[in-house]
């Protein structure tokens, strides 16, 4: 199980909103397709994407993902921002692209 802080130190990521700092990350998921996101996204998993609208943070709390990994340098627009500290949501983000985020965050070991 990986930490918020954690996963943003390997991947060289900012926190954006640490909206649960002790939430434990147990697998991940990538995609940008929302209706995809939750329905296959398991709990308690980094999600990695490029979407940064309000609807992510309702996708992120249906699928209970535990935190969002925004890739490719993109940033949450404010909507995103103000309903992820609403909900408590977790967002950090990178500059590295899908790809490489989610190889980076799987060679980790606890």
């Amino acid at each position: 199980m990986k930490k918020i802080t954690d996963i943003a130190k390997i991947l060289n990521a900012e926190i954006i909103n640490l909206g649960d700092p002790q939430r434990e990350i147990t697998g991940g998921y990538a995609g940008d397709f929302l209706s995809f996101v939750m329905g296959k996204a398991p709990a308690d998993c980094a999600w990695f994407t490029v979407m940064t609208n309000v609807n992510v943070c309702a996708v992120a709390t249906l699928a209970d993902v535990g935190v969002i990994v925004l890739c490719e340098g993109v940033t949450p627009d404010k909507n995103l921002l103000e309903k992820a500290k609403e909900h408590n949501v977790n967002i950090i983000a990178t500059k590295a692209d899908v790809f490489n985020a989610v190889k980076t965050f799987a060679s980790y070991e606890d």
